[in-house]
């Protein structure tokens, strides 16, 4: 058999692993993936993950649960070696080692983009993975039951300041859902009042959500003005440091919440520690049909997909134009991939991925959206419906969308849970502080005579 190896679980990466499932005969190739986390994340519901409308685990698809012919490999990928047709891989435990392959499939996606800002390493919530949109919102309820036993004054100004860097997709969704859960928690604490919330969010350009056109784009900041946030627009984040926040406007405050959401950076395994080749910006150069290389020097039986290659996009028949790197690309190229790599196993001819966008749409917190498809923009509860319908059909697996109905359904009769598990972060701290059993050189209680 071949020996067909994913590096990465993602999108991509699940989708091709996926789709080879389905169509490969039994002894004609086996799939690996490796990858650290045992789950595919569904990035698109993060932001409602924040904002408590889906809880974390169904926002993760179980790559054991779902890709029950593929061995999955619980590690990190840390160097490529194409020349040998081997990758190095460092488990959770253990020494690293190698594994070779014949066919390589690259969808190790992208990292989270930062810069070396005063305290951001510190402070910041990235908004990239499951565990991060669950300690934000965990961070948040915190934040509201301490600020409501303190009296009016700095701390409890700090506790009640929530800053967002990043003005697109993933920032500006996460900002509105925290946003609309930071509004309906107040009816639950009468101590505080709306005046009270400061909600920030900083972006170094001159407009937000840049996939949508600029009146749109100049309303989602207009509807989230109203709400009572403030957008800072051409404006950076200058330091940060002990909740500290200086932005480059001159502006200062303290804020008990920073997330960093200001974009993605080339994944350091593509961009440093691979023989393949690479572009400008870290990303594998790949051809039409998905394949690694160009047209007059590809590399043979090597693929990439979603956020760490450079992918040409034909269908906005502009020279040079690539598609970007979201979720609706990722998922569709994965698919591609799987059907190509089924055609070079059986001689058969690739095709090239062409995908026309089906629009963008966005959340903006309960009940309150954006839409657009070239001309046409929806906004409000109908463009958040749109929103919902079209995630709830894209989360892969009938078992997650059954799973997502049902809270969304119980959310309408109940509203949402504002129960805050931050203490799990630390799940022994009450056994060792307070359960553990007098050691035996410590002296007995002598009782009274």
């Amino acid at each position: 058999m071949r020996e067909i190896l994913i590096v990465g679980g993602g999108y991509a990466g699940f989708y091709t692993a996926w789709g080879l499932e389905k169509k490969l005969r039994r002894g004609e190739a086996r799939v690996t993936v490796v990858d650290p986390r045992p789950y595919m994340t569904y990035q698109p519901f993060l932001p409602e993950v924040v904002a408590g409308s889906i809880e974390a685990r169904h926002a993760a698809v179980s790559l054991r649960r779902h890709l029950r012919r593929t061995r999955l490999i619980a590690g990190t990928v840390t160097d490529i070696r194409n020349a040998d047709h081997t990758v190095t891989v460092r488990p959770a435990s253990g020494p690293d080692y190698r594994l070779t392959y014949d066919i390589l499939v690259v969808t190790a996606g992208a990292v989270t983009r930062t810069f070396p800002i005063p305290g951001l390493s510190d402070e910041a919530f990235g908004l990239k993975h499951v565990e991060e949109a669950v300690a934000i919102r965990d961070r948040l309820l915190t934040s509201f039951d301490r600020a409501a036993s303190l009296p009016r004054g700095p701390e409890r100004r700090k506790l009640l300041t929530v800053t967002f860097v990043g003005g697109g997709f993933s920032g500006v969704e996460g900002f509105g859902e925290l946003l609309s859960l930071a509004t309906a928690l107040l009816k639950h604490y009468p101590e505080l009042t709306p005046e009270e919330l400061r909600f920030h969010l900083v972006e170094a350009r001159g407009r937000i959500l840049p996939e949508v056109g600029d009146r749109p784009g100049a309303w989602v900041v207009r509807a989230l003005e109203k709400r009572g946030a403030q957008v800072h627009l051409n404006t950076q984040l200058v330091s940060a440091e002990h909740g500290h926040v200086v932005l480059s406007s001159g502006e200062e405050f303290d804020t008990g919440l920073l997330v960093w959401a200001a974009g993605n950076a080339s994944n350091p395994i593509v961009h440093n520690h691979t023989d393949l080749p690479v572009d400008e910006r870290g990303l594998l150069i790949v051809r039409a049909d998905l394949g690694v290389g160009t047209e007059t020097d590809p590399v043979e039986d090597v693929w990439a997909a979603g956020d760490d290659a450079s992918v040409p996009d034909l269908a906005v028949r502009r020279p040079g134009a690539h598609t970007v790197p979201n979720a609706q690309h990722a998922v569709r190229q994965g698919k591609r991939l799987a059907k190509n790599v089924l055609a070079t196993l059986r001689g058969r001819v690739t095709e090239n991925y062409v995908h026309h966008s089906l629009g963008v749409v966005a959340t903006l917190g309960l009940g309150r959206g954006i839409f657009q498809y070239r001309r046409l923009v929806v906004k409000g509860f109908l463009a958040w419906l749109m929103h919902r319908g079209y995630h709830v059909l894209a989360v892969p697996t009938w078992e997650r969308k059954v799973r997502v109905l049902a809270v969304w359904a119980t959310a309408v009769l109940y509203g949402r849970d504002v129960v805050s598990l931050a203490s799990v972060q630390q799940p022994r701290e009450a056994f060792v502080s307070h359960g553990n059993p007098r050691r035996s050189d410590q002296p007995a209680d002598v009782p009274a005579q």
